[in-house]
């Protein structure tokens, strides 16, 4: 990945309280802050203040006569909270510690054979893995693969009676929904942070390059030494791999965090486990470049797997959508008979404003799907059919 030479948090490792260090710092376009690490918030509070009410204001609205309806808010809290106990203590037993001589991460054990999900970042190019359970126990780690495309690597540790979390369905979440990340910001092991789905499949770009799949958005705490944490839902499924924060201008965001979605993990891992590489990264296809439709005369734009560049002026007349800047030879669109040149405008019934929406819309789908694209050509307006092909693995 790319780094920023003129921001001076990336390259830093976070500050400790005590002995502990945290992973080096990233930086995710535009100037994003990527502690690769996911967070933290206490459980009764975030929960209680996303219901309009906190655990302790919970009890004295229990104390007193509710107003006509409360009780059904004060009952829905309360059945929030319990979910996320359950979850933690449960499923979150699965969440390890991954310290390396280069910082310190998270993970989580997905199969009882000591297999560990975890980030790239937190263990690419380290000499050392050292992974700590709740129960006291720690092991010995080996890489067996990592993508840092994908941002994700498999980590084996031999033992028994290893506790093991469920890898849920990223594809059934829902902007709103409650989830939780479990992880070790700052060396504090097993923090629980709790908030809400707050986007998917959100497009994210880091430097010159992008991540190979759209992440989860979430307003769960971020912070160093979490970086390949759980996101759970709360029924203690995990539901994405937390990654990275925000942060414009080198100072993080509140509230911006992303996850790699469980699904992509979930076709990523076996992968890694087995030849140490990704060899098929099932990812949807177009085979362009792409730059958002500019206003005076240039943008930034972003790739159906990615790049950014400036591009000149679109015709007249057209304000929205996403300019095809460059076309793959043979590529799917060239043989749907999209054009270097074209403003797409719709993607299957819907309009585009920009690059990012049209990845939006793009990664919903898997190759092999037909899709119809509106496109803009030489003032005249036409649909063209792709076929969607499969994302080359980065190399």
């Amino acid at each position: 990945m790319q780094q920023d030479p003129t921001d001076h948090l990336h390259n830093s490792p976070a500050p400790a309280p005590t002995f502990r260090s945290s992973t080096p710092t990233r930086i995710v376009a535009p100037r994003w802050f990527l502690s690769g690490m996911l967070a933290t918030a206490l459980i009764a509070g975030t929960i209680g203040g996303a219901v309009g009410h906190s655990v302790g204001t919970t009890t004295v609205l229990a104390q007193t006569t509710p107003a006509a309806g409360s009780q059904i808010n004060v009952g829905v809290a309360a059945t929030i909270e319990q979910a996320s106990v359950a979850a933690a203590q449960g499923a979150g037993a699965a969440v390890v510690s991954v310290r390396t001589d280069q910082g310190l991460g998270s993970g989580v054990i997905y199969d009882a054979s000591g297999l560990i999900l975890t980030n790239a970042h937190v263990v690419s190019g380290a000499r050392t893995i050292t992974v700590g359970l709740i129960d006291g126990r720690h092991f010995t780690g080996r890489s067996l693969g990592a993508d840092t495309g994908f941002d994700l690597a498999v980590v084996k540790i031999d033992g028994s009676n290893l506790p093991t979390a469920t890898l849920g369905s990223s594809s059934n979440l829902q902007v709103g929904e409650f989830v939780m990340a479990i992880g070790n910001p700052y060396g504090f092991d097993h923090t629980v942070t709790t908030g809400v789905v707050s986007a998917l499949n959100r497009p994210v770009s880091e430097g010159q390059g992008s991540y190979n799949q759209p992440m989860i958005q979430t307003d769960a705490a971020i912070n160093p030494g979490n970086s390949g944490g759980p996101l759970f839902d709360l029924q203690g499924n995990v539901v994405g791999i937390t990654t990275l924060i925000a942060a414009p201008n080198g100072v993080p965001a509140q509230g911006l965090g992303f996850a790699v979605p469980i699904d992509t993990a979930k076709r990523i891992a076996p992968q890694l486990a087995q030849n140490g590489t990704v060899t098929r990264s099932g990812q949807p296809y177009l085979g362009v470049s792409l730059s958002d439709v500019p206003s005076q005369g240039s943008s930034s734009s972003s790739q159906g797997g990615a790049r950014r560049r400036t591009q000149p002026a679109t015709p007249l007349g057209v304000d929205h959508g996403a300019v095809v800047s460059q076309l793959g030879a043979n590529s799917p669109a060239a043989q749907g008979g999209v054009q270097s040149g074209d403003i797409v405008t719709s993607f299957n019934g819907r309009d585009v404003y920009s690059s990012d929406e049209l990845l939006q819309g793009l990664v919903q789908h898997a190759p092999g799907d037909r899709v119809q694209l509106g496109v803009v050509r030489g003032g005249q307006t036409m649909n063209v059919t792709v076929t969607l092909g499969e994302a080359p693995v980065a190399s």
